[in-house]
């Protein structure tokens, strides 16, 4: 070999193994620091290996998801566009339609930790600090009910959170399977031409136009008018109508920025992931005409009695799913008394309008 080609095979990493002096003869090259080591070498391993020090708790973790993750993974971990889905999905990974998220499907809570270290957030990858990450990965946690929103997560209790599909998952071990042994596998009568006949899913996300069942992956029931809005008759107050804070209904209008992914209200309201908000207040659970998408245990609330006012909104808004367990909802809750008080304040106000 030349030495021209020897220079160009080390720089291509081919040759070190076999002629370790070469980089040394050539002059080319020379030992890694020990900071370059440490910042090329953070994977973080199923045992803890590789964990830094640090901590973050829920509630900062949502500071910092509202701030750095919400824009592609939604306020609730929902995902918008084509982003993936972050919570949700238990009990699916048997159906046709799986969805697999990191509280659903991911084994190894390391995993979560690794990957929003190393990659996250898109485009501004590794600009989270240690803490930051701890905090991410504490609400990660509690989005997917897996810890309370008390939670501290750090480098000591790492180990003790165990992810519910961890023993989904087994070794590869199809070269120790009889059929991957054999030499020459047996194949016979073989087609002489191939066809696709079938897809393993359906993506219905063509658009077509504006009656079909799915436009763009939005259900035909988004194209519903809000029925039942409120109609507000010019020039007539009725001496029942209730008092307006108005600047606590500003309030709460802010604090629905995080139920806007799922939920609209006000006149020309449309169900969306979750149904619109018009008249919820006097509302049966489960019962809004027009919206299909209620899970079970939602509408088995309404026939055993719930009806939505100013307290079981507040208990539902705190902790959806401490009151209806296996509500879809995947929003994790308003921790402050005052955003609660705002948000019914605007719900009110908005349906009138």
């Amino acid at each position: 070999m030349s030495k021209f080609l020897k220079a160009f095979a080390l720089l291509a990493g081919l040759v070190v193994a076999a002629e370790p002096a070469l980089a040394d003869s050539l002059g080319l090259g020379r030992p890694a620091t020990t900071k370059e080591i440490k910042a090329w070498d953070i994977d973080i391993r199923p045992d803890g290996a590789g964990l830094p020090e640090g901590s973050g708790t829920v509630e900062r973790g949502e500071e910092v998801y509202a701030e750095r993750c919400a824009d592609c993974h939604g306020d609730f971990g929902e995902g918008t566009g084509r982003w993936p889905v972050l919570a949700g999905g238990h009990d699916t990974l048997t159906s046709d339609d799986p969805v697999k998220t990191i509280g659903s499907y991911w084994p190894y809570l390391s995993t979560v930790w690794d990957y929003v270290h190393r990659a996250m957030p898109f485009g501004d990858a590794q600009s989270l600090s240690d803490d930051d990450v701890y905090a991410i990965t504490a609400y990660l946690l509690y989005m997917n009910d897996l810890v309370e929103d008390d939670f501290e997560l750090t480098r000591k209790n790492f180990l003790e959170v165990a992810m519910p599909n961890v023993d989904g998952f087994y070794p590869d071990n199809r070269d120790e399977t009889a059929v991957w042994k054999q030499r020459s596998p047996c194949i016979k009568n073989c087609k002489s031409e191939v066809r696709v006949t079938a897809r393993a899913r359906v993506i219905d996300v063509t658009p077509e136009d504006k009656t079909s069942k799915h436009r763009h992956g939005v259900s035909s029931l988004d194209q519903r008018p809000a029925s039942d809005a409120p109609k507000k008759k010019p020039g007539i107050q009725t001496a029942s109508a209730p008092v307006v804070d108005a600047a606590l209904v500003k309030t709460g209008e802010k604090v629905f920025k995080k139920c806007k992914a799922c939920h609209a209200i006000g006149p020309k309201a449309k169900h969306k992931l979750g149904p619109h908000l018009n008249g919820v207040f006097g509302r049966t659970a489960g019962a809004q005409d027009g919206f299909k998408k209620y899970s079970k245990a939602m509408k088995k609330a309404g026939a055993d009695g719930l009806v939505w006012d100013d307290a079981t909104l507040t208990q539902f808004l705190k902790k959806p799913k401490a009151m209806i367990k296996k509500t879809k909802m995947s929003f994790a809750g308003l921790k402050k008394d005052k955003d609660l008080a705002a948000i019914l304040a605007y719900l009110r106000a908005a349906s009138l309008e």
